[in-house]
């Protein structure tokens, strides 16, 4: 069985330069650019040799995580196919273990595969100059490999059997979102990093921190032991690694040829648009109505553009004053998140006569709050993901970070939880469908309804404020202090905020409808 595995696997091989010219130009463009990235690095890292201890090991582990992150999300970004697809085997009779045992070895014939040994025997050779044992570089550069390998076979198992049958525009873009909000505030932070010839201090941190995660922990074994240390648990975490991986990917495995995917329309499949990205559920049917509202009406997109442009304009008046502008950067970002939690706080009225789909089918009322915020969540987390660290970059004191991520976390999450309570309690009447954004009906109610979220929000992030405060103007140790309580006060009003606003719309849910009927 594994005999013949390894021949097809190199048939395989030899296939992609087979068949019509487009293809196979495409297939030798791409085997070119992946060979001129793997020269770059394998010459990036022998030239490792000349530098110091601290460099190479700084170095090498951070563009090891990030390469052993790249495995891992770009099968269930890009919606890669694994070559060796368990399924394709199901017509052999295999057994299943047998079919495990053969697929593992012939995944090494590929060229991926072939590019993680090249990088992994240069990181072993420039370790070894570095007074490195060779055994304990090559120990460290082949769990490497392993891991990358093992990564990218579990991503690609884990996208057939779940993404796969509902790969859609929707599922990759949630995707790339997830990758802008690791990416771009990574990159603000290094572009403020100050080098002045010498490895950042933060540098330092971020890699011994990555050193103890199964991401960095083989590429640390040899760096430990240059710095004379006791590479023994990194080895042992290198090796857990190893194991879990292969033992999710061989679960993964059985999954798959044990599964037979459900037939269903492809036209039909298309069109479900996000109901088919949400759970089965209620909750996830009400986030896919209420995420294809949010993207496609107006009244809405206007609301969220308007956000940022608040946030910006507060600075305003503070420039013309003469407030500093380090002081001034701070101000935009919770004001946005403020803002962020506020804009649910009559979700409600812009349903319309909609909502009696949701009192006719009988939902729970935890469903409806909990769907409700699935946009407000999609939209605001990346913005505010990118906004924070580019306030701290201008603000200059990076040790401030945790406080403003505490004090945005409890703004807006304070705020989703008082609006899940607000749009069920006090609507009042909303533009509606069809009409401008800023068209809006006349109205004698409301204002009460968005002074007290707003103002409520403001006031249960008190003391997160105070603790920003405290390691803005004395010690920047309450920095900490602000992100832990900042995300246990908002967590905590978001939970109740939603179960009360659950009770409020199922007692009601008469009068909710009478409300659509009227506005």
């Amino acid at each position: 069985m594994a005999a013949h595995v390894l021949r097809l696997r190199f048939d395989l091989l030899i296939g992609a330069l087979r068949g019509r010219p487009r293809d196979v130009a495409r297939n030798v463009a791409g085997l070119a650019a992946l060979t001129l990235l793997v020269v770059a690095i394998c010459t990036g890292t022998v030239r490792l040799s000349a530098a110091g201890t601290d460099v190479a090991a700084v170095v090498t582990i951070l563009a090891g995580a990030g390469i052993a992150l790249g495995f891992l999300l770009a099968p269930l970004v890009a919606g890669w196919d694994d070559p060796l697809d368990p399924r394709r085997f199901i017509v052999f009779g295999a057994e299943t273990p047998r079919l495990i045992a053969s697929l593992l070895p012939a995944s090494l014939i590929s060229v991926s595969a072939f590019s993680l040994i090249a990088v992994s025997a240069c990181v072993a050779i420039m370790w070894a100059e570095h007074s490195v044992p060779p055994a304990l570089g090559a120990l460290g550069g082949a769990l490497f490999a392993l891991t990358c390998l093992l990564l990218s076979k579990a991503a690609m198992a884990l996208a057939a059997l779940a993404l796969r049958p509902r790969q859609s525009r929707e599922l990759t873009g949630l995707f790339v979102i997830a990758i802008l909000i690791v990416v771009v505030p990574a990159g603000v932070f290094l572009a403020a990093l100050q080098w002045e010839g010498s490895i950042p201090s933060q540098l330092v941190e971020a890699a011994g921190v990555l050193s103890s995660t199964p991401l960095g922990a083989s590429l640390a074994i040899p760096a430990r032991v240059a710095a004379g240390a006791s590479p023994a648990a990194h080895i042992a975490i290198a090796l857990a690694t190893v194991i879990g991986l292969a033992v999710l990917w061989a679960w993964l495995t059985r999954q798959l040829v044990s599964t037979t995917d459900r037939p269903a329309s492809g036209r039909a499949r298309r069109g479900l648009g996000w109901f088919n990205v949400t759970p089965a559920t209620a909750t996830g049917a009400i986030a896919a109505r209420s995420l294809t509202y949010w993207l496609q009406d107006s009244r809405y997109l206007a609301n969220v553009i308007i956000v940022p442009v608040a946030g910006l304009l507060a600075a305003v008046p503070l420039l013309v004053v003469g407030v500093p502008v380090p002081i001034v950067a701070l101000v935009p970002v919770p004001i946005m998140a403020l803002f962020f939690g506020w804009i649910a706080h009559n979700d409600l009225a812009y349903d319309s006569t909609a909502l009696w789909m949701h009192l006719a089918s009988a939902v729970r009322g935890t469903a409806d709050r909990l769907g409700r915020l699935a946009p407000v969540l999609l939209v605001a987390v990346p913005i505010l993901a990118v906004s924070v660290p580019v306030a701290i970059w201008l603000h200059g004191r990076w040790a401030l970070l945790p406080a403003m991520a505490g004090v945005c976390a409890s703004l807006f999450l304070c705020g989703l939880g008082l609006s899940s309570i607000s749009s069920a309690a006090a609507p009042y009447p909303a533009s509606r469908p069809g009409d401008g954004p800023f068209q809006q009906p006349q109205r004698t109610g409301g204002g009460l309804a968005q002074g007290v979220v707003l103002v409520g929000a403001v006031a249960l992030s008190a003391p997160v404020l105070w603790w920003a405060w405290l390691s803005l103007s004395h010690s920047t140790s309450w920095a900490w202090t602000a992100l832990w309580g900042g995300f246990s006060i908002g967590m905590g009003v978001l939970i109740v905020g939603i179960f009360i606003g659950g009770a409020v719309f199922r007692r009601r849910g008469s009068r909710l409808m009478e409300f659509a009927e009227s506005s």
